[in-house]
């Protein structure tokens, strides 16, 4: 489980602002150019998901000194936008959800593996590279010594955290005698990756139950408040997803379990995704009050 958030079996994954927000600005900034959003419609839309003006508050200064967000004053309101640091983050979550999917079946046998040595003092930069590894689908073979399959570049990750003097990258094909199979299930907890998936399937499908007709923005919805509030929906959706691919390494799916649930449950996902996607987009132009970058 990740530290930055708690998971309640029955309501899924209660995240940080922080998560929430970055979710937020990848749904309606990240591909509008230069925009700028005010804070109070920042606020509105994170209060739809339970979070509290002073926590917004509090996160947007956070993640302005983080270096995450930029943020300018018109008048008597500040608007917020994205830095490039952010926007790179936003992307690559965009790509890992949109365009490489959740499930491997085109892997071709090679490995990338990294091998590290960091002082003891360095326990933040440690945790920092152990994260970042950990999304880049890497996991422990030894304690210094990761794997993820394919091949993965690490260069961007290990040259912002000053790193290239202690880590040492190296592209593998296993040999005969090693059980991959093993392997993996000693390097990744796949029951927890597993549990994820269908514990999001779970919460997410009933959304689905009663699918408005195409072209409409209003339906008759299932109890589920997505056509009510499809803003609301829309961020709870892609944030919860990016919860819970975080940690799964997109293993060969030859590899896997024949039951193995992201396939299901990416499917849920898309198919909300593709349900909301329209009426929160109108959403968002009628409540956002937004402002072009200086």
């Amino acid at each position: 489980m990740e530290n930055d958030d708690v998971l309640d079996p029955a309501e899924g994954p209660q995240q940080r602002p922080q998560s929430l927000m970055l979710a937020f600005f990848g749904n309606h900034v990240l591909e509008e150019g230069d925009l700028c959003v005010s804070s109070g419609s920042v606020i509105d839309v994170l209060g739809r998901v339970g979070v509290g003006e002073p926590a917004v508050r509090s996160t947007l200064t956070r993640m302005v000194n983080r270096g995450l967000l930029s943020r300018q004053r018109e008048g008597r309101r500040m608007y917020f936008g994205l830095t490039p640091h952010a926007r790179r983050i936003l992307e690559d979550g965009h790509a890992r959800i949109w365009t490489r999917g959740a499930v491997d079946d085109a892997w071709d046998g090679t490995w990338t593996l990294l091998g590290f040595s960091l002082p003891d003092s360095w326990k933040s930069r440690r945790h920092d590279l152990r994260s970042r590894l950990t999304w880049s689908g890497f996991g422990p073979l030894y304690s210094g010594l990761w794997i993820a399959p394919g091949e993965v570049d690490v260069t961007a990750v290990v040259e912002e955290l000053d790193l290239s003097d202690h880590v040492k990258v190296f592209r593998a094909q296993a040999a005969d005698l090693t059980d991959i199979d093993q392997m993996i299930r000693d390097t990744w907890d796949l029951e927890s990756i597993a549990a994820r998936y269908t514990s999001f399937d779970a919460r997410w499908t009933p959304h689905l139950a009663s699918e408005p007709d195409a072209g409409s923005g209003s339906g008759s919805g299932s109890g589920s408040g997505s056509d009510d509030d499809p803003i609301g929906t829309r961020l709870r959706l892609v944030s919860e997803w990016l919860w819970t691919i975080r940690t799964d390494p997109r293993l060969p799916a030859r590899h896997l379990p024949p039951d193995w649930p992201a396939g299901p449950a990416q499917e849920t996902f898309r198919r909300v995704a593709a349900r909301t996607e329209e009426p929160a987009r109108r959403m968002a132009r009628e409540l956002l009050d937004t402002a072009r970058a200086r």
